[in-house]
């Protein structure tokens, strides 16, 4: 072969496999062969911080990812479970870890939230971690239990706004919280909101008759939904889910300020080279995007996103934001 066609043989086959890149590593922000990352990284284990309770959602999803990264990376990801302070525990301890690439945060909407929730925090979201990748996301649910007279969004909250109501979350600030107070706010409803640890006690006093309702995330109401045991009245993303077919959108039942989406992604101390996080989220982003990983995430009721650094920090970014306004004006207080 000459060298000419050499030449073209290759460079063929460099466009082939920046093809099969997501759109922003194929960018040229991003530089993804070897000199992009030290040759020797990672050259021992990694530590995956899930600040959250083994067990939960975001536990699930980092070991699924952890495992399979373990494979593309040659080193062990291992998950160090830090659960306390709503998540702040292990945010503080990845924030103050050196900044080599080697320590890894399993974060989500509730970080976000945490920065306008708290006044006492000893991290910064924004200036002490730098996003890495976005994984996945998923909507809330507004479910009922299934004995509930209200058979759509509409009867439930004819019903509400005669009545004082009581909701449950997994905890202050989190996602379902924040569901909570956006349709109290929405639609000017009197609710006492109780906050649990975690979304399945939520879920037992719920469908025991406890309470009367709960924004939960979709994961932890799903089975209870597709076994009768809860009724979905809305999903809170932009379309329908998969999983919840039959289940209107709120933006189709006519509110249309409440979309809202918890995400997983992770997260680095800040002062971690451009090369090392575009390493990790390039593997991170091909290893939600494998067909067996995608499908484990579907049936768990998340929606691989597989977004990069930029794309990550933006909604971050807009995120935080959107809820500092929120918590102002709800007067959303730690309990």
């Amino acid at each position: 072969m000459t060298a000419t066609r050499r030449t073209f043989s290759t460079a063929l086959a460099t466009l082939g496999s920046v093809a099969l890149l997501p759109v922003w590593a194929q960018s040229s922000s991003v530089n993804t062969g070897p000199s992009s990352s030290p040759s020797d990284f990672p050259n021992h284990p990694l530590r995956y911080v899930v600040p959250f309770a083994a067990g939960g959602l975001t536990d699930v999803m980092a070991r699924l990812v952890g495992q399979k990264l373990t494979e593309s990376l040659k080193q062990p990801v291992i998950i160090d479970n830090k659960p306390g302070g709503n998540a702040n525990l292990g945010a503080d301890f990845v924030a103050k870890s050196p900044p080599d690439g080697y320590t890894w945060l399993a974060v989500t909407l509730a970080h976000a939230v945490n920065q306008s929730l708290f006044n006492t925090l000893t991290y910064s979201l924004e200036k002490n971690l730098l996003p890495v990748v976005q994984l996945a996301s998923s909507p809330l649910v507004l479910v009922v239990n299934a004995s509930n007279p209200a058979k759509t969004l509409k009867e439930f909250l004819e019903r509400a706004k005669t009545q004082q109501l009581s909701a449950g979350s997994s905890g202050n600030g989190t996602p379902p919280h924040l569901g909570l107070e956006l349709l109290a706010g929405n639609a000017k409803l009197d609710v006492t909101h109780i906050p649990y640890k975690g979304g399945a006690p939520s879920m037992n006093d719920l469908m025991g008759g406890q309470l009367d309702f709960v924004v939960s995330n979709l994961p932890e109401s799903v089975a209870f939904i597709k076994s009768g045991k809860l009724r979905a009245l809305a999903v809170t993303s932009a379309q329908r889910h998969a999983l919840l077919p039959d289940v209107s959108t709120f933006t189709e039942q006519g509110m249309t300020d409440m979309e809202l989406e918890n995400w997983t992604g992770l997260m680095v101390p800040a002062g971690t080279s451009k090369a090392i996080i575009d390493r990790i989220a390039l593997e991170a982003v091909r290893t939600v995007r494998t067909a067996d990983v995608a499908a484990r995430i579907g049936t768990l009721g998340f929606t691989v996103t597989g977004l990069g650094p930029a794309e990550f920090a933006a909604i971050v970014q807009k995120d935080t934001a959107r809820w500092r306004e929120i918590i102002k004006v709800r007067r959303i207080k730690v309990e």
